[in-house]
């Protein structure tokens, strides 16, 4: 059992300033996590050095594994930092900021681009009005079952750091947003807006981006089948693009 937890934390002051590490100590205490280990820290925020600092600056909520802003990389691995228990980890643990979006400070980053693909892909069961519209229709169990998969999406963002065709030469949307197309194209009210939902998919950056390399659904920590729903929607443009060329 070790007597202490070493920290290695890469830091950075504002978006445009140049990242550095720092490193922090604190006694060993069973059963902790790193969000924990970071609010520890928080309490009297000095380097392993014994020099004064700021406390790190980090998103979390709802540390259930259900909000999705904890995910960072810990140990050069995307994940969630609730369920990342210090146990578990090689020392000293490194902590960085996701690399696929803008930091904002230290291991906090700008997920809007993930955000705006979800509006591009029309990520929501549209209503019209805000009265009381009765019982939506029902789905067979099947189908409920494979949609409650998808359903589980907390998005963290894993997919997207983990996706070597998700970089800066690319604007391919990630393994998320289409995910959430084929949950809401496979809903009976959602349904209705299947084919702009499968034209976003076909346009640039869509779904015939992908290169197949599968580190999304290894990262996912709700094991979400990510790869089955990039195929599925892959063969649904397909058949859309056909009907669409013979007007059928």
């Amino acid at each position: 059992m070790p007597s202490s937890i070493r920290l290695s934390v890469k830091r950075q002051d504002t978006p445009t300033s140049s990242p550095y590490w720092e490193e922090y100590e604190i006694p060993y205490q069973p059963r902790q996590n790193v969000i924990s280990v970071l609010m520890e820290i928080a309490k009297d925020p000095k380097t392993r050095a014994g020099k004064a600092t700021s406390p790190v600056v980090y998103d979390r909520a709802c540390l259930e594994e259900v909000c999705g802003s904890c995910a960072m990389r810990i140990n050069g691995v995307a994940r969630m930092a609730c369920t990342a228990l210090i146990d578990s980890l090689e020392q000293p643990i490194r902590l960085e900021p996701m690399a696929k979006f803008p930091v904002q400070r230290d291991l906090s980053v700008d997920r809007q681009v993930m955000f705006d693909s979800l509006k591009r892909i029309k990520g929501w069961i549209p209503i019209d009005g805000t009265y009381d519209l009765g019982p939506g229709p029902r789905m067979p169990e099947p189908e409920r079952q494979q949609a409650y998969e998808y359903s589980k999406c907390i998005t963290c963002g894993n997919c997207l750091d983990v996706c070597p065709q998700v970089n800066g030469r690319s604007n391919f949307i990630g393994a998320a947003p289409i995910a959430q197309a084929r949950l809401f194209n496979s809903h009976p009210t959602g349904a209705m807006n299947a084919g702009e939902r499968l034209e976003a998919l076909m346009a640039e950056g869509g779904v015939d981006d992908c290169g197949n390399a599968q580190n999304c659904v290894r990262a996912c920590p709700k094991s979400i089948p990510l790869t089955t729903a990039i195929a599925e929607m892959y063969r649904a443009t397909t058949r859309y693009g056909i009907k669409k060329l013979f007007g059928t």
